[in-house]
């Protein structure tokens, strides 16, 4: 009886770890949807930071939109963040009237990374397949901008 409830208890306690850790991992997107950051594992991770505010910002879009389109069957994610907490509707709005074809996330993920919050905009996240961050770009960027820097990372 005793093994039993210990037993029991015990995967009761695995089962609740592992409810936590993929609600941990659960991320909601301004589109409504929600993702978890599990499915991007392996993968190579851009998470631009960007504000309404920000004219270098809007000048960026269009750029991630083309590494998006154009970069996502080889394994690269482009993850857009609003520096001002938008959230909600207005967030969904906004990076619809700014044209943002990418995802977008609700919450900040940098605590993963154990970073502060960008003091410059744009800035974009680059984390490797690893889950590691690979490198911080500061400004505003250009395809071939990341397009080099992704290959120049992804070569062993």
């Amino acid at each position: 009886m005793i093994k039993t409830v210990v037993v029991r208890g015990l995967l009761a306690g695995v089962l609740l770890t592992s409810v936590a850790c993929e609600v941990q991992d659960a991320v909601m997107l301004a589109d409504g949807s929600s993702a978890q950051f599990g499915h991007w594992d392996g993968r190579w991770l851009v998470i631009n930071y960007w504000a309404e505010w920000c004219a270098p910002c809007r000048k960026e879009i269009p750029e991630l939109n083309r590494l998006h389109s154009e970069r996502a069957s080889s394994g690269v994610v482009v993850l857009g963040v609003n520096y001002d907490g938008i959230k909600g509707d207005s967030l969904a709005t906004l990076a619809k009237e700014l044209g943002i074809e990418f995802p977008v996330l609700v919450e900040d993920p940098r605590r993963r990374w154990n970073l502060d919050p960008p003091s410059i905009l744009p800035s974009t996240l680059i984390i490797n397949p690893r889950g590691e961050l690979q490198q911080v770009l500061v400004g505003p960027q250009h395809y071939e901008d990341f397009r080099r820097v992704l290959d120049l990372t992804e070569k062993p």
